[in-house]
């Protein structure tokens, strides 16, 4: 999910920005230091919106550069658990796919893909026994984060397609198309029934 957070916080701007306007160093010193950033609580800094208040700086000996204590505006996208995401199918593997969700990568087990026995196909596709439908590297794809892991720099995200409503965006047109079609049936055999029983 996205959000829009306010931060306050002493911003460590390095000597080589000096030159430039306060506010400008700074917003180029928080760029920088939040480029690849994230953190469990806040989640994965997209980028900084604006520096909102910038204090007087003190220089500390022995280090150079110069500290503000600021306030900024960041945006960010932390996953939750039950979440719909988005994404594009960047790698399929023997064990399930990946998913480009724009942020993040995130993680469908081949079991999680689609509700049907599905294996890994010479092809490099992921292939479902008795549906035939196939999953493939640059497939748009409907998931929910089912698990996330917080070890190691970045989060690790559990993804699944078996639910319904969920997986490649073209099931879910076909699968809209059939219950629109099945409820067309029953509600003409319905009609049939009812003029049956007047006459």
């Amino acid at each position: 999910m996205f959000y829009l957070t306010e931060v306050e916080d002493f911003v460590r701007v390095e000597p080589r920005l000096f030159g430039l306007p306060t506010i400008e160093a700074i917003e180029k010193q928080l760029n920088e230091t939040y480029a690849e950033y994230y953190d469990k609580e806040l989640g994965k800094v997209i980028f900084v919106v604006e520096v909102l208040e910038v204090k007087e700086g003190v220089i500390i000996p022995g280090d150079g550069a110069a500290y503000y204590n600021s306030k900024f505006k960041l945006l960010t996208w932390k996953p939750e658990l039950q979440e719909l995401v988005h994404g594009k199918i960047s790698e399929i593997t023997s064990f399930g796919a990946f998913i480009d969700m724009g942020v993040m990568r995130g993680m469908i087990h081949i079991s999680q893909t689609m509700d049907d026995y599905v294996s890994f196909s010479k092809a490099n596709s992921l292939l479902g026994k008795a549906s035939k439908r196939n999953l493939k590297q640059g497939d748009f794809c409907l998931a929910r984060i089912v698990a996330i892991s917080h070890k190691g720099d970045e989060p690790k995200i559990g993804l699944t397609m078996r639910q319904p409503g969920l997986g490649k965006l073209e099931w879910i047109k076909e699968d809209k198309s059939k219950r629109q079609k099945e409820a067309v049936k029953i509600i003409k055999a319905e009609e049939k029934a009812v003029k049956g029983k007047k006459k």
